[in-house]
């Protein structure tokens, strides 16, 4: 058994002498683990990298099988955020949150383009949170656990949206919220207007989807959300707090 495809690196723990069980999304194929020859090795490891996309070639004896990969580099995007730490964070933690989110070998064509838009536009600047925000949003509702942010759950009105029922995922308009309103999750105005949003926006975006991924994705299976989600959420509440 064997196949190609482009593929996103989202993880990669060292195997043995110089190899690396690495975690890769495509596609056609999902999340996919594989067994990375040399992935561990000083000639490799930069290819190896998390959030580069790479061609991929795997190959196993049985479709379920561990199997091997070889891979070719296409966009070195680790490379290019190195030095820019909030960018990183954001590279680090969609590539977490998409590892242990995922159900192996599960075909997430929506979640897969979300992905690789994002970190193809990554060097753009930080206004790439408000995509990163959408690519969670896409992650949870392939899962099953998608938000309805379309009009409001009380009225049928799209219009005048507030925020988010932290219980049900569906939105609430000013009118409708009454005593609800302390209780509801900020809906931040980029996902409404398809807009880039600002520091405050963005935070409030990763607090949303946070939300709900911790409670669905992770909680489910009874697992925190990944280290570098957390800190990418603090990273971006401090630049939420500058002044302007």
């Amino acid at each position: 058994m064997e196949w190609e495809a482009p593929g996103i690196i989202l993880d990669v723990r060292p195997h043995g002498e110089g190899d690396a069980i690495a975690t890769v999304m495509t596609e056609v194929h999902g999340a996919h683990r594989g067994l990375a020859r040399g992935g561990n090795s000083r000639t490799k490891a930069a290819l190896w990298q998390k959030g580069n996309l790479v061609q991929l070639r795997w190959v196993g004896r049985l479709e379920e099988q561990l199997g091997t990969f070889s891979a070719e580099m296409v966009h070195p995007a680790a490379a290019v955020v190195m030095d820019e730490p909030l960018l990183l964070s954001m590279l680090t933690s969609a590539c977490a949150v998409a590892e242990g989110a995922l159900i192996e070998r599960e075909p997430q064509p929506v979640v897969f383009d979300q992905l690789l838009h994002l970190l193809a536009r990554l060097p753009t600047g930080p206004a790439m949170l408000a995509d990163l925000v959408r690519f969670e949003l896409a992650l949870l509702s392939g899962l099953g656990y998608g938000l309805d942010l379309s009009a409001c759950v009380v009225t049928g009105h799209n219009d005048g949206l507030a925020g988010v029922s932290p219980r049900s995922g569906r939105a609430v308009s000013h009118s409708a919220a009454g005593v609800w309103r302390d209780r509801l999750l900020p809906l931040p105005m980029f996902l409404q207007s398809g807009g880039e949003g600002d520091a405050l926006e963005w935070r409030d975006g990763l607090r949303l989807t946070g939300h709900f991924l911790q409670r669905d994705a992770f909680g489910a299976h009874h697992r925190p959300l990944p280290q570098p989600r957390l800190a990418l959420y603090d990273r971006v509440c401090l630049l939420a707090e500058e002044p302007l």
